[in-house]
């Protein structure tokens, strides 16, 4: 656990260590990837389905960016500098590719599917690193796998189809 110590301004408080701070940055750069990777495939899907599809990917926008939010602004609480400029989140994001033509709305749901699959496998990566040293943050990242394999389920029933009994 880190101890209370003085902030660049003086004030006593947790403050998160170097691997906290990495891990959280993590999360945040595959956050925001999720959400510029969703507006690309909402502009660029054509096909079956289109539009409650190009509605769904609202609502996944919109869940990355406000997690995106949440994580930043805890980094900040924790005296970390969060960093999700476009050249960062290039260089650190680890999600597919969903590439720049127009789409087939049955393989943006499974491209989406599988960027939403691959956040929540980083936020999870991070988690047990994260709960050891901040109990707190990690409560904020179970929400952040909870939303983001909801989404997957949803999104992905879109291309199944029933089991055989």
């Amino acid at each position: 656990m880190t101890a209370l110590a003085p902030s660049n301004t003086g004030t006593p408080g947790f403050h998160a260590s170097a691997i906290l701070g990495a891990n959280l940055q993590r999360v945040l750069v595959d956050l925001v990837a999720l959400h510029l990777y969703g507006k690309q495939a909402h502009w660029n899907i054509v096909g079956k389905n289109f539009r409650d599809l190009h509605l769904q990917l609202d609502e996944i926008v919109d869940l990355a960016r406000e997690q995106s939010d949440t994580i930043a602004e805890r980094m900040r609480a924790l005296d970390v500098i969060p960093d999700a400029g476009p050249k960062t989140v290039c260089a650190q994001a680890t999600l597919t590719d969903f590439g720049a033509d127009e789409v087939d709305t049955t393989e943006a749901v499974d491209k989406i599917t599988l960027m939403l699959r691959e956040t929540a496998a980083t936020v999870r990566a991070v988690h047990d690193d994260v709960d050891r040293e901040d109990p707190t943050t990690a409560d904020l990242l179970h929400t952040i796998i909870h939303d983001l394999e909801k989404q997957a389920w949803m999104i992905s029933s879109e291309n199944r189809t029933p089991r055989q009994a």
